[in-house]
């Protein structure tokens, strides 16, 4: 009777529960999901070595993916002239530009940026930067030099976000020193998907040459999606700082207005000295980085796309062993000093890659490599070791992502002039190869002597400033 008069009811019932079954369902695995992640968490927590490796893959294949959407375009030769100007300083110029701009804004929002907001700030710019790389496949020229500063715009802050995760921990230069080798790496590796995709655009998909060099970077790009979200999801679940290392390192908290000025205000001769060392840097890191298949071509080497990884893997190898070994040293005056004498060390190298060039006793990949470790030992030092250590000596409010995101816009407002000059310049009769060569040479010799100069002051004013903070210290204790 009571089918009868209501048929439907049963099949209803039915459905409700098996939806109402299903909720419980997926409620049960989603609390089950969420006590394994807890345990997992424990376990990174509890465990040094298991943490300490979870943080340096999460931050070496955020940065490493991130590399996808900025410089496989340099691989690329652009060689149609857009009037006087060749194309491709034209667009390297123009990302970095977008690039600096991008550092400078970052001073005040990378320092002040909440822990929180980290992850999805990530994300976010370097979704808008694949984005621009779909402008510079569609538009006409010359507004694909629009695209690509666009491109640049965002990626500028990734750095200081992805050390935020890392910075104020015992093992902070390791794991610096591991975020490092993505961009050593990326370089090369960089280059090599670049050569692949415009391969395959060109040969696979029968593109002219110049359509698939507009659309090799935002393919290039696509490639790594997943792996940039996988790596920031990695990167979210890093614990934070143990009270060990707070106490080793000082507490690392975000910089307001006030807090900025008086860092620069207190150690001004210090940050200088670093600042233009780094400036330095920065421009001959730019020009290897960006112009190495140029610079071998001046040399009379053709090389194939897989050997601009295997340059940067031995640079890499050298430079992070040096660099990370900064660990082992618990005194933060002494690791801090240490640091600027390895970076004089690298000057030096520098200068010995040129002179055994001249005399030709270096082919020109192994230029390249020795050119490579030289100038990359002064500048991962500084993102490993000497503002960490400068942080933990003054124990002062604050954050190594302000003091990065100052000579940073430094370095690359440098190598922005030196790119926009090179196109104002006239024409010399040399090819484009050769004339990159040269004024790399000039680059090395003059930034290797100025260096090694400033080094030795910085390590005069850190020493003295150790000195102080050590008798202040031990005042303190002894009242």
């Amino acid at each position: 009777m009571a089918d009868h008069l209501f048929p439907c009811e049963q099949p209803f019932l039915a459905e409700s529960i098996r939806l109402e079954l299903g909720s419980h369902s997926f409620l049960v695995a989603s609390s089950l999901q969420k006590q394994r992640m807890a345990s997992f968490i424990k376990k990174l927590e509890s465990n040094a070595f298991l943490m300490n490796l979870w943080a340096v893959s999460a931050a070496f294949f955020t940065y490493f993916s991130m590399y996808m959407f900025r410089k496989p375009f340099t691989a690329a030769s652009f060689e149609d002239s857009l009037g006087a100007w060749d194309q491709k300083p034209l667009l390297v110029s123009a990302q970095v530009i977008g690039y600096l701009i991008s550092k400078i804004i970052g001073v005040r929002v990378v320092s002040q940026m909440q822990p929180g907001r980290r992850a999805v700030a990530l994300v976010g710019l370097i979704l808008l930067s694949h984005a621009a790389l779909l402008l510079f496949a569609v538009v006409p020229a010359p507004w694909h030099i629009a695209a690509i500063f666009l491109n640049g715009l965002p990626l500028g802050m990734v750095f200081g976000l992805v050390l935020g995760f890392l910075e104020g921990r015992k093992m902070t230069e390791a794991l610096t020193a591991g975020l490092c080798a993505s961009f050593i790496l990326a370089g090369g590796f960089s280059k090599t998907v670049g050569q692949w995709t415009l391969q395959f655009l060109s040969q696979q998909l029968q593109l002219d040459m110049a359509t698939a060099e507009r659309w090799m970077p935002f393919v290039a790009g696509a490639l790594f999606i997943v792996p940039l979200l996988a790596s920031v999801w990695m990167l979210v679940r890093i614990p934070p700082p143990s009270a060990m290392d707070r106490e080793a390192r000082s507490e690392r908290s975000p910089m307001n207005a006030a807090d900025r000025r008086k860092m620069i205000g207190s150690y001004g001769l210090g940050l200088a000295c670093i600042a233009i060392v780094y400036f330095l840097a920065t421009i001959l890191r730019s020009l290897r980085d960006d112009f190495a298949p140029e610079i071998l071509s001046g040399m009379g080497a053709q090389v194939s796309a897989s050997v601009y990884t295997s340059i940067d893997f031995y640079v890499a190898a050298i430079v992070l062993v040096v660099n990370s070994l900064g660990v082992l040293i618990v005194d933060n005056r002494k690791a801090l000093i240490l640091s600027f004498v390895i970076s004089l060390v690298g000057f030096v190298t520098i200068l010995t890659a040129l002179v055994l060039t001249e005399i030709r006793m270096l082919t020109p990949v192994a230029f390249l490599i020795v050119i490579g470790a030289g100038l990359y030992l002064p500048y991962v030092a500084i993102h490993t070791t000497v503002f960490e250590r400068m942080m933990a000596v003054t124990r002062d409010r604050g954050n190594i992502g302000f003091l990065m995101y100052v000579v940073d816009s430094l370095g690359y407002l440098g190598y922005v002039g030196i790119m926009l000059l090179r196109n104002v310049l006239p024409k010399s009769e040399e090819n484009l190869s050769g004339q990159i060569l040269s004024g790399f040479r000039w680059t090395c010799w003059i930034s290797a002597m100025t260096s090694i100069v400033f080094v030795l002051i910085a390590i005069v004013y850190f020493h003295r400033l150790g000195m102080k903070s050590q008798a202040s210290t031990r005042s303190m204790v002894e009242a």
